[in-house]
């Protein structure tokens, strides 16, 4: 029929058909409908499991020496200031609670390879980032990961002391981190650092996650000011745009308005929980 339906509807059953001298058929009391081939639209296939595309992200030029220089400065000078602080919250932990006063765990630092990736690694496991060991005040009992598995905290955790959930929310627990400004392992503003065995999960899951690690870890950053701590991957996600946007931008002048920005988090508790 080459595409075509012809349906003749006669109206008279004497009526026929007849052809004229040009031999096309010539319609006697007939009807000849012929519709228009039917146009099926086909979408475009599309592989709704593929993962979305992340933007390559690369940091904002800026002078590292002047900030290495900003961040022992002000570091240091931040440890002056607090050290009748940081001895009132080391008694409180000492005494409200059985273990240690600092707690120190090795989480993954700045990745500086990420400009020169090859094909071939010498490192026989690519971390993300180059592993340090981080500090912090103890704000869990002693047994709160016994099997050694690294757990998300959740709210009102009971492997949280009393002591410690003041210090979470207010950001206490985080100041022996200065230390790790000194040491270099640091920036006092930049992405949270995260445990190995995390960081390979997100890693996994989340395929900008990465990109994190291009600038050095912070005490305080653009998503701790504005969200609460990590309790889901959902919040992690969240926390990852606030981590990219700040790379985007990042200079002095911003780091030293996130600075001022973090005192209200800890004196009023705004973004913690």
């Amino acid at each position: 029929m080459q595409g075509a339906v012809s349906a003749t509807l006669e109206l008279s059953g004497t009526s026929r058909r007849r052809v004229n001298r040009l031999g096309r058929p010539e319609m006697s009391g007939v009807i000849e409908i012929r519709p228009e081939p039917a146009i099926i639209v086909v979408p475009p296939s599309r592989d709704i499991s593929a993962p979305a595309a992340f933007e390559d992200i690369i940091p904002r030029e800026r002078s590292e020496a002047v900030s290495r220089a900003a961040n022992i400065i002000i570091a240091a000078l931040v440890l002056i200031v607090l050290a009748p602080l940081f001895v009132l919250v080391a008694l409180a932990v000492k005494v409200t609670s059985r273990g240690p006063i600092f707690y120190s765990q090795v989480r993954v630092g700045v990745d500086r390879r990420f400009r020169k990736k090859t094909a071939y690694d010498r490192r026989g496991y690519d971390h993300g980032g180059k592993p340090f060991m981080m500090f912090k005040f103890r704000t869990m009992r002693v047994d709160a990961e016994s099997d050694g598995r690294a757990v998300w905290a959740s709210t009102n955790d009971p492997r949280v002391t009393p002591v410690g959930n003041f210090m979470r929310r207010t950001r206490l627990d985080e100041l022996p981190q200065l230390l790790n400004v000194l040491r270099g392992d640091m920036n006092i503003v930049g992405p949270r650092p995260e445990r190995p065995t995390i960081f390979a999960d997100l890693r996994r899951k989340m395929p900008g996650y990465p990109m994190r690690q291009r600038v050095k870890p912070g005490l305080t950053g653009w998503a701790q000011i504005n969200l609460a701590y990590d309790a889901s991957i959902d919040d992690v996600r969240r926390k990852v745009q606030f981590d990219l946007d700040y790379m985007k931008r990042q200079s002095l002048v911003h780091d030293l308005r996130i600075m001022s920005m973090t005192l209200p988090v800890m004196v009023f508790r705004r973004g913690s929980k």
